[in-house]
């Protein structure tokens, strides 16, 4: 129940606040990435011991973000990137368990791409997708319930990223 909390939080954090914060964009990836690798790679079960992966994952990306912008934003693309492919995968109800890690890799280089070439509304459209992602898994949602709500989360994370006037803090 604490993880699904943080996980909205941290989901709703980098949906309107992607931009504007990009360290806690990338902490709040860093945070979402590292909870599901601990739990569905590693085989973690102690929900506590899981916070704290994810926990200690999101201030070293909010930390990186900060000292090392640069590489802490490709970083932040490519985890984006291959989570958003890997959460279009989960939402198409796909198990293509090779194939899925190729596409996410993809999904990653492309996320790179797109944040350093683009990066205002890389972050705006990245935030939003993870974001979106992010709440749409956590609430597990599935099927046209879940493509609406994403559809909505990205819309509202999209527009009011976009809509802030304040300069990116870099």
């Amino acid at each position: 129940m604490t993880l699904s909390i943080l996980s909205i939080l941290a989901g709703a954090a980098a949906l309107l606040a992607g931009r504007r914060l990009y360290w806690l964009f990338v902490a709040a990836i860093g945070f979402i990435v590292a909870a599901d690798l601990a739990s569905r790679l590693a085989g973690v079960d102690e929900a506590w011991l899981v916070i704290l992966i994810a926990l200690a994952a999101g201030v070293v990306g909010a930390v990186l973000a900060v000292f090392l912008q640069r590489l802490a934003i490709g970083a932040a693309g490519f985890l984006a990137g291959g989570y958003v492919v890997m959460a279009l995968l989960d939402f198409a109800g796909l198990d293509l368990p090779a194939l899925s890690w190729v596409l996410a890799l993809i999904g990653a280089v492309i996320g790179v791409m797109v944040v350093l070439a683009l990066f205002e509304w890389a972050l705006i459209v990245l935030s939003s997708l993870a974001g979106a992602g992010i709440i749409v898994q956590t609430l597990e949602l599935s099927g046209t319930v879940a493509a609406v709500t994403f559809a909505v989360l990205l819309l509202v994370g999209v527009v009011s990223q976009a809509a802030g006037s304040a300069p990116t803090t870099r």
